[in-house]
């Protein structure tokens, strides 16, 4: 028997691997975690999951018939194929679309955390193979907070606060005063990082702050959006409402003389513009505190009282990334920004606004800003991508128009979908619509190492292999380690990394060096890490050698010696460190957005009734908002199929948390599966009744593994409890085109008789091909 060990690196963390003949068996945290997570323990299951792809597969009725055949893509017996055969398909199907319709019909937009490695990172290892080819269509933005992306350069001149820093918890503890959290903070979500985590800091920051002294209160309609232990104060609000609330605090602010007219003056443009809204005198209806509690159930008073807080001392204002994804979701984002201009904090220790503390790990956790080892893809040479959340309008609509951030665009007619990373069936809205999106190609190819619905609705199949069975680097920006992924275990069956499967393929078509550059895996590994070596030296930080890093397993960066403050340089002179807005100030009203003249996002912040929310007439039909939040047992999708996500499951389905009134006017019990069901689709869930959901609410996490009732039949109940079949897949304005998962209304039943059997843990049927010949 053969058994070692060997450290390497995941998305929710680094660990030291034991391995006993050839498997993988069991995961330890690294020894400098200080807060590491539980989803660790499902790698080893999840590594030799009887969901593993073991060789090539393609599609019966593709194999059989070529592209003509993409009807019952999602239904149809998998044929096993060899490497060779498998690459010279792939191969000429590439030039036969090329050829015949031009790079314009090739998406490869491959959204997805794929792998925490640098190097074999999916989406760049595609798109540098597919810009070699002569481009494809891509993506931009992301489903985290797409919205918010477009909407921000135009407001203060920089996505920072979303994607990169915010003012960090160290300057909280020292001088915040109320922390103001709209979505709440969630321990859950940081868990994980894209790229790793060698530190989980979120927890220990968190418990810091609330030893500080520091006031917390949650808005969120989910009790669990922070951790009990700070003790929040709990305001319950209707979701998607979260602008209405904003404006009613901005109300009490201004009229009972609150506000910082000094600060609006001198940082910002445009407050004398969004005034006649804010009082009514442009509509008339003030948006104050009675207003804003008919919208929101929060009683107005409560509303006062809180703007007040507010006003009284140093406060930090959040919004988590959730609030964002949904039906105009631009306006709370912005909104938050001016209650900030207008209590005047911004820029100072512990005040102003920050967006994502407690999204994902790291936010807001002290380090230095150097950069990290990264792939790149190069450019597109045809210059087209979509909006990221707009894949099922892309396939759907081929030549239709549509606006996106100033620009009318119009959708290429995509042939031929290559995908490798990430888990459209996870990730975008309206499942249902997305089947019937999936069957209009005439080509799909995947490469994955689980059957996962994408791989179930592709045409050809290539077997990934995962993060244990590859040489890498992890590393997060927002982290302060780079960590060493020596493979730990061979490649199961005869699965292969994306580089190599893409250097065949190059070969194959003609422009081999274009993707190896002359190295191979840890040629590769090596390289980006001489070059990050260099460029940190640049920085006055040194790096150990390459050979001492790879044996040691990681590299650990100290953190920096001052606080950081989001836009404090910007306070200090706002004319020397002008905002790369159009005004080089905050702006309160955009003359940008408002030469646009779109009606779903006007010039200045407003409430704007989302297309369902509880106040809507169609919640006479379907009277329960769904929050489809990210999930607590695994990474969106991935570990799904792993002992901890499976342990949480609810007769055998995802759990559907449901408020004790609702669940008894439906005379629904805990342990009970339930039909969760609107007009775009329906899914079985197992009921939990607590109070930790306000009424009128249900939490029904997002990452259950695909299961419809009908492989390929566009309306097929889900039983597994996937929320993505009842979600609204709209863009969130014409300015952001984001996702607006968070906008939908549903109903819930007891489910009555025998509930289908889970079947999403089954490979598809494979057939040999001597059966597909006869």
């Amino acid at each position: 028997m053969t058994t070692y060990r060997r450290r390497s690196h995941s998305h929710w963390g680094a660990f030291t691997a034991e391995v006993r003949d050839g498997r993988l068996v069991g995961v330890t945290p690294f020894e400098r975690d200080p807060g590491p997570t539980d989803l660790i323990t499902s790698m080893p299951a999840s590594v030799h999951s009887p969901m593993r792809i073991a060789e090539p597969m393609v599609r019966a009725g593709w194999l059989e018939h070529g592209p003509a055949s993409k009807a019952r893509r999602g239904a149809e017996p998998f044929v096993p194929v060899s490497w060779e055969r498998a690459l010279d398909l792939v191969a000429e199907e590439l030039a036969r679309v090329k050829t015949g319709f031009g790079n314009r019909a090739i998406f490869g937009g491959s959204y997805g955390w794929s792998s925490a490695g640098r190097f074999h990172h999916a989406r760049t290892q595609l798109h540098r193979f597919l810009y070699g080819f002569g481009g494809c269509v891509a993506q931009v933005t992301n489903y985290s907070y797409a919205s918010a992306l477009v909407l921000l350069p135009h407001i203060i001149g920089t996505v920072e606060p979303v994607q990169s820093r915010i003012t960090d918890w160290r300057s909280i503890l020292r001088h915040t005063n109320l922390m103001v959290m709209f979505g709440g903070a969630s321990l859950k979500n940081g868990q994980v990082s894209a790229g790793g985590a060698g530190a989980h800091e979120y927890e220990p920051w968190l418990r810091r702050a609330r030893a500080a002294g520091i006031d917390f209160v949650n808005i969120s309609p989910v009790r669990e959006d922070t951790a009990g232990f700070l003790q929040a104060e709990w305001l319950a609000a209707r979701p998607n409402t979260d602008a209405a609330l904003m404006l009613g605090l901005a109300h009490t602010l201004y009229v009972e003389g609150l506000h910082d007219q000094a600060f609006l003056e001198r940082y910002c443009t445009g407050f004398e513009r969004f005034v006649p809204y804010l009082t009514g005198a442009a509509d008339g209806q003030p948006k104050d505190a009675e207003w804003a509690a008919r919208i929101t159930e929060i009683d107005a008073e409560t509303i006062r009282a809180l703007a007040r807080r507010m006003a009284k001392g140093r406060t930090m204002l959040t919004a988590a990334w959730s609030i964002q994804r949904g039906d105009h979701g631009e306006q709370p984002y912005w909104m938050l920004i001016v209650l900030a201009a207008m209590l005047g904090q911004i820029g100072l220790p512990g005040g102003g606004f920050g967006f994502g503390y407690g999204s994902i790990n790291g936010m807001g956790t002290p380090r230095q800003e150097l950069p990290t080892p990264a792939m790149s893809a190069g450019s597109n040479p045809i210059g087209i991508a979509i909006p990221v959340a707009r894949v099922a309008d892309l396939l759907l609509q081929p030549g239709a128009s549509y606006e996106f951030n100033g620009k009318t665009l119009t959708y290429p007619d995509i042939k031929l979908v290559y995908w490798a990373g990430g888990n459209p069936f996870h990730h975008h809205q309206d499942l249902n619509r997305l089947v019937r999106a999936f069957q209009q190609p005439d080509t799909v190819i995947v490469h994955e190492p689980w059957w996962t619905a994408t791989a179930r609705h592709a045409d050809i199949v290539l077997p990934a292999t995962t993060t244990v069975e590859r040489n890498d680097l992890g590393a997060a920006s927002r982290d302060r380690f780079i960590l060493a992924m020596p493979q730990v275990i061979p490649p199961l069956g005869q699965a292969r990394n994306d580089f190599d499967i893409f250097s065949d393929l190059a070969g194959r078509l003609g422009f081999r060096e274009h993707v190896t550059e002359g190295r191979d895996e840890m040629g590769w590994v090596r390289h980006l890490y001489d070059r990050t070596r260099a460029e940190v030296l640049g920085r006055n930080v040194e790096m150990p050698d390459f050979d001492t890093f790879w044996r040691d397993g990681f590299v650990e960066f100290r953190e920096p010696t001052e606080d950081y403050v989001l836009f404090e340089a910007f306070r200090r002179d706002p004319e020397a460190d002008r905002l790369r807005t159009r005004s080089g100030k905050i702006e309160i009203y955009c003359e940008t957005i408002a030469k646009m003249g779109y009606d779903d996002c006007p010039p200045h912040p407003c409430w704007l009734e989302p297309a369902e929310w509880l106040g809507a007439a169609s919640a006479a039909r379907f009277p329960l908002h769904l929050v489809s939040n990210q999930p607590r047992t695994r990474l969106h999708g991935q570990l799904d199929d792993g002992p901890v996500s499976r342990a949480s499951k609810v007769a055998g389905r995802e759990p559907c948390w449901i408020h004790p009134a609702d669940a008894a006017a439906r005379f629904i019990a805990d342990g009970d599966v339930v039909t969760v069901f609107n007009d775009r689709g329906r899914c079985l869930a197992g009921a939990v009744v607590t109070d930790r959901v306000r009424p009128g609410v249900v939490q029904l996490a997002a990452g259950a593994w695909f299961d419809p009732a009908e492989p390929g039949v566009p309306g097929a109940l889900d039983k597994h409890g996937n929320p993505n079949v009842l979600t609204y897949d709209r863009g969130t304005s014409r300015l952001g085109q984001g996702p607006s998962a968070l906008t939908a209304l549903v109903e819930v039943e007891k489910f009555v008789g025998t509930a289908p059997r889970v079947t999403a843990f089954e490979p598809p049927p494979i057939v040999r091909q001597a059966t597909v010949d006869a």
